[in-house]
């Protein structure tokens, strides 16, 4: 709601025109200089200096002068490659879910791909559909935090986010080696993997360099190859399936924080796709749909390949391990399917890689727009990519690339959690404080019905929390603790001046109250 005496401001609202370009140099707004009013406030003094508390966080007019971040590219996005990237942001496929089964057995595997995209996929998904389309800007999911609980823990969501983004990259080498070490022993350690390492990450952070566009296709590409396998292994596996085999449980021997981390991780990351909102065509209806497409894309692209597995070949749960659908494929096609199988893991690992990048990327560029970080993660390509951004998000990956798939789970899994409870935090906050701001899409829910919605996917949070080992707990809270001290070390540096921090006047105003409520009203803090 707005704050007493100052009117409602609509989100959509066009912002003024920018005034003068700031003198060279200047990192902010120059102290005492006077600023036009944005979408309907008041006129103000200087502009906060970034993360500086106050009532309202809103885009302030970067300038055309030097330091002002560029205007974005032309929509690239439509909804095909749109649905691909999403997939490969969330799951790629079924490589990586065979520890479900490792860790509880067919019939908990079965059940948790069927019951967890009702708890957290689709609620996920919602919200990223109807905040998305609210804040169509690459900063994603960022602004959406800053918007409900200011520019300090915006910073802190798209920290936490990304980096928890960047370590999940860091799994794909892993299982693209992985599924070829069987083939390819060497690549099994040493300075092979090594090389191989170094060699794929090069690869694909040229094809996200190379644009959206080349992205897009790429995933449909990679995705239709990478799921043909998996179709032709299901039809030669009917004659072999035993239904029986789908009910197999042994509740007193899981591996609880297994299962649940390898069903998280498989299931999560539906909100990356908002930090390419500012590259979607027509966000307000692309986006939502591409979101309920995806979802059910994902849904049976798990189910219909563990029902085949595990109804096909007898148990044996000490097998189930990243990479035994190839053997799985061996058994039941002969060698011929299990060279693809093996193929179409590399492929579909490497179509995650790139739209992992992809968001991570554009959230960096989305940041340094909205004056979080410094102007140059701004800098775009030729191609209108984001070239700082590309080269930091591929930086972390070959650093983090040497850590076990268990480890890179648990910890990315860790971070994301604490970003996630932000984002539901802010969804709520902005229905009851914004109630009327204008939501091309918008959850079918009422703000009671969206709390509901949101309580078993918290308790989902919790337990993936509480069942973290002390080793992830601590490495995680270290790397928070890293985002609280970073943000006030930026302001100082923008304040002192020694790098260029800048806003795009291009983007829209968000109003953000942080008054007192009104004796009426419920009091939010």
């Amino acid at each position: 709601m707005g704050s007493v005496g100052r009117p409602e401001v609509e989100l959509s609202s066009p912002p003024p025109p920018p005034p003068p370009p700031a003198a060279a140099g200047a990192g902010s707004a120059d102290a005492g200089q006077e600023k036009p009013a944005q979408n309907g406030g008041p006129a103000t003094g200087a502009a906060p200096a970034m993360g500086e508390e106050g009532t309202e966080y809103r885009g302030l007019p970067g300038g055309a002068g030097a330091g002002a971040a560029p205007a974005p590219s032309p929509a690239s996005l439509s909804i095909v490659p749109l649905i691909f990237i999403i997939f490969y942001e969330v799951s790629g496929g079924p490589f990586g879910i065979e520890d479900s089964v490792g860790a509880a057995g067919p019939l908990l595997a079965i059940a948790g791909f069927l019951a967890l995209p009702v708890i957290w996929s689709v609620p996920e998904a919602l919200i990223t559909a109807e905040l998305g389309t609210m804040f169509p800007e690459n900063s994603g999911y960022v602004v959406w935090v800053a918007s409900a609980l200011g520019p300090y823990w915006g910073f802190q969501q798209g920290w936490m986010k990304w980096l928890s983004g960047v370590i999940d990259n860091a799994l794909y080498p892993v299982l693209f080696l992985d599924y070829l070490k069987s083939g390819v022993p060497a690549l099994g350690g040493g300075a092979p993997r090594t090389g191989a390492v170094l060699g794929l990450t090069a690869l694909l952070t040229l094809l996200n360099y190379r644009g959206l566009t080349v992205v897009g296709w790429a995933a449909i590409s990679l995705g239709v190859f990478s799921l043909l396998p998996f179709l032709v292994m299901g039809f030669i596996s009917i004659p072999k399936l035993r239904p029986a085999r789908w009910l197999e449980v042994d509740l007193h021997n899981v591996d609880w924080n297994l299962y649940l981390n390898t069903l998280f991780w498989n299931l999560n990351y539906w909100d990356s796709i908002s930090t390419l909102s500012g590259e979607i065509r027509n966000p307000a209806k692309t986006l939502p749909k591409a979101l309920f497409y995806a979802v059910i894309f994902v849904v049976v692209g798990y189910l219909y390949p563990l029902l085949t597995g595990t109804g096909a070949v007898p148990l044996d749960r000490e097998q189930w391990t990243d990479g035994y659908f190839a053997d799985i494929a061996k058994l039941l096609g002969g060698a011929w399917l299990m060279w693809w199988m093996q193929a179409a893991a590399a492929m579909s690992n490497m179509g995650m890689f790139v739209a992992e990048m992809s968001s991570d990327s554009y959230q960096l560029l989305g940041m340094a727009e909205r004056g979080m970080l410094p102007a140059f993660f701004a800098t775009r390509s030729r191609y209108g990519t984001p070239l700082v951004g590309i080269l930091f998000s591929a930086s972390g990956v070959l650093l983090l690339s040497t850590m076990s798939f268990q480890e890179i789970v648990a910890a990315e899994n860790f971070l994301y959690c604490f970003g996630m409870l932000l984002e539901f935090l802010s969804f709520v906050l902005l229905r009851v404080r914004r109630p009327d701001a204008p939501r091309p899409y918008r959850v079918p829910l009422g703000t009671a019905g969206c709390v509901a919605m949101l309580v078993p996917a918290t308790a989902l949070i919790v337990a993936v929390l509480a069942l973290s080992t002390l080793k992830v707990a601590l490495v995680s809270l270290g790397a928070v603790a890293v985002g609280l001290v970073l943000q006030p070390v930026l302001k100082f540096v923008e304040k002192k001046r020694w790098l260029r921090f800048s806003v795009n006047s291009d983007l829209p105003g968000i109003d953000v109250n942080h008054q007192p409520a009104a004796p009426d009203e419920p009091l939010i803090v």
